[in-house]
């Protein structure tokens, strides 16, 4: 990148785009409803079981006008916006944010929190990874706390991290997809035997649809 590019992004105004489509919400509190995704590449935390790897590395991925992201976005009918990666939060995220809103568009996130949050922010969906925990000032701005559980040790991570949250943050256990049918029964069961956690899954891999 250029220097005009280089202070674009610090600005906010470009971001790594590795893709945008129009869906529905698959995972946590928001799941069934119809949401405009925005994939941000670039990622450091490195998660093992991640399905999106492709978008770790950020210049695989076109600095792209953010004006032209918000402009499309605003084409459907819902008016919500995902902003995901990769891990978003790496980037300013203000702009963006700023331009939705005045479009009328609520904006949600999904990050690791393992970095500074900026932007302005309908709903933050906060799930921590153990490579890169997240800072302790985002954990007060989750809306919903969403671990992953991959193994049996991953419930106690739940819990640690389910300390640090605020009273109104709605928790989720959600099954890591390769390891779904060996864990779903253990969340199953845990959930019961603490009932409040909620259970996640990732609705639309069985609807085959992005």
């Amino acid at each position: 990148m250029g220097t005009l590019n280089d202070k674009q992004l610090e600005e906010g105004k470009i971001l790594p785009l590795m893709e945008e489509f129009y869906t529905i919400q698959g995972e946590g509190f928001h799941s069934g409803k119809a949401a405009y995704f925005i994939r941000i590449g670039g990622c450091d935390v490195g998660c093992h079981w991640c399905d999106v790897k492709e978008s770790w590395n950020a210049d695989l991925h076109p600095a792209t006008d953010v004006d032209i992201i918000v402009e499309n976005a605003s084409k459907y009918p819902s008016k919500a916006v995902v902003v995901t990666g990769g891990e978003p939060s790496i980037y300013n995220l203000n702009y963006i944010t700023q331009q939705l809103k005045a479009k009328g568009i609520q904006t949600f996130i999904e990050t690791s929190g393992a970095y500074p949050l900026t932007g302005e922010w309908d709903w933050v969906c906060l799930s921590p990874k153990k490579t890169s925990p997240p800072l302790q000032e985002n954990f007060l701005k989750a809306n919903e706390l969403k671990i992953i559980i991959h193994n049996k040790n991953d419930f106690e991570w739940a819990e640690k991290n389910a300390q640090h949250v605020g009273k109104d943050c709605i928790l989720f256990l959600q099954p890591e997809w390769s390891k779904a049918k060996e864990m779903m029964p253990l969340i199953v069961d845990y959930i019961m035997a603490h009932p409040q956690w909620h259970a996640s899954l990732q609705t639309h891999k069985y609807m085959n649809i992005p």
